[in-house]
């Protein structure tokens, strides 16, 4: 394996933001590889060019049989959300680091960025978005063509963020460079230059949504007190999953979303899947998510239907079974990562035990809560007690090898 390979970062001006020294490597090199913007600076080179065209993993793998001098370009500082993260990891590089977009932006904007969030929606999905962002005081986004300001604009609006201004710095150190701020309802009318960065400042503040949200803020139909996971069962569940902040989670059995949204305000760096078999309990899950500013991917589907098309979980909600037990246990027991949770409410004791035998015999270990909860209700100028109907909250793991 060669230890000639060098990562040089390059500006948008080209070989005018790099050290001398730097562009001396690049013309002794033997082989230059780089997107086909950044080697477009060096029209004159004489050793072999070699395009980046996506494949990351079928380029370390050639570079690292590479015996020639070689030099590979890449935008700013290849280790902010760059190829350098990647190839690191694979090859013994060195990295020399230019100037990022991100360094630019700020400074365009004239304040500090110690104290900023970072996302990047270049070349991915913005699923999860609204609540990896809400709350934070300042974000900067790496966008792409597609991903643009303007998308961004929409995408929160959708999720009712407009306590945003954005700043947007377009072709930062090119002579067409233009930076400003925008507010949402313009940005998302606006057309930009592909190459830019957005800032999120706060101006103003947002709704605040801790762990135990009211049942009565959820929409939900409501034939008998809503049908919704109450707060206190709700709440105890949630800490039962033992969620992290990039969990992969399932929520079956959705019906508003109250446990998907409030277990994607806590896995805000995950992901969180649901399904849900009545269609008319989805448009209140939805009127739900843009309320809490938690984007979850929710499927109209009767499980186990629609849970094969999930990524493995680390933590599983079953709140409803319809009567599929049976497969959608053998579904969550396969696919739960290791060290993972799943969490079942019952309300039936046939259901109590059917699901403890279920997790029995397919090698998991259970633990049950019996909650129940009263809640004071005024009467005349006194105060009683109102019972919640009891709810088995079982939770099971995997049985640890002796």
């Amino acid at each position: 394996m060669s230890n000639k390979i060098k990562m040089i970062g390059i500006g948008t001006n080209g070989p005018a933001s790099l050290f001398p020294l730097y562009l001396s490597w690049i013309e002794e090199s033997e082989v230059l590889i780089g997107g086909q913007r950044q080697l477009s600076y060096f029209p004159d080179y004489q050793g072999e060019k070699i395009a980046i065209k996506g494949n990351i993993s079928s380029l370390a793998r050639k570079l690292q049989k590479e015996t020639r001098n070689t030099v590979i370009l890449a935008s700013g500082d290849p280790l902010f959300f760059g190829i350098g993260s990647y190839l690191s990891n694979k090859l013994p590089i060195r990295i020399l680091p230019n100037i990022s977009s991100i360094q630019l932006a700020f400074a365009k904007m004239g304040e500090p960025w110690q104290d900023a969030d970072f996302v990047s929606v270049h070349g991915r999905s913005m699923a999860g978005l609204a609540q990896r962002i809400d709350g934070k005081k300042k974000v900067a986004i790496l966008t792409d063509e597609s991903n643009s300001p303007a998308k961004i604009a929409n995408y929160l609006l959708e999720y009712g963020m407009t306590e945003y201004r954005a700043f947007v710095a377009e072709n930062l150190g090119d002579e067409t460079e233009r930076s400003g701020w925008h507010e949402l309802a313009e940005m998302a009318d606006a057309e930009f230059h592909p190459l830019n960065v957005v800032i999120l400042k706060k101006v103003q503040e947002g709704p605040v949504w801790p762990l135990g949200i009211e049942d009565e803020e959820f929409h939900q139909r409501k034939p008998d007190k809503g049908l919704i996971t109450k707060k206190d069962v709700r709440s105890l569940s949630i800490i039962a999953l033992q969620l992290k902040k990039n969990s992969v989670v399932w929520d079956i059995g959705t019906c508003t979303g109250s446990v998907a949204i409030e277990a994607a305000r806590i896995a805000s760096e995950g992901q969180v899947f649901a399904v849900e078999k009545n269609e008319k309990d989805l448009e209140n899950c939805y009127q739900n998510m843009r309320k809490f500013r938690a984007d979850i991917t929710v499927k109209h589907a009767k499980a186990p239907q629609g849970l094969e098309d999930f990524p493995d979980p680390d933590a599983i909600f079953i709140g409803g079974t319809a009567g599929n037990m049976e497969d959608i246990l053998d579904q969550c027991c396969s696919r739960l990562k290791k060290n993972g949770n799943i969490v079942l409410n019952a309300v039936t004791i046939e259901s109590l035990g059917q699901s403890v035998e279920g997790f029995k015999k397919r090698g998991f270990d259970t633990s049950i809560t019996l909650a129940q909860i009263s809640k004071s209700k005024p009467i005349l100028n006194l105060t009683r007690f109102d019972a919640l109907n009891p709810i088995y909250i079982i939770r099971a793991r995997k049985k640890l090898a002796e």
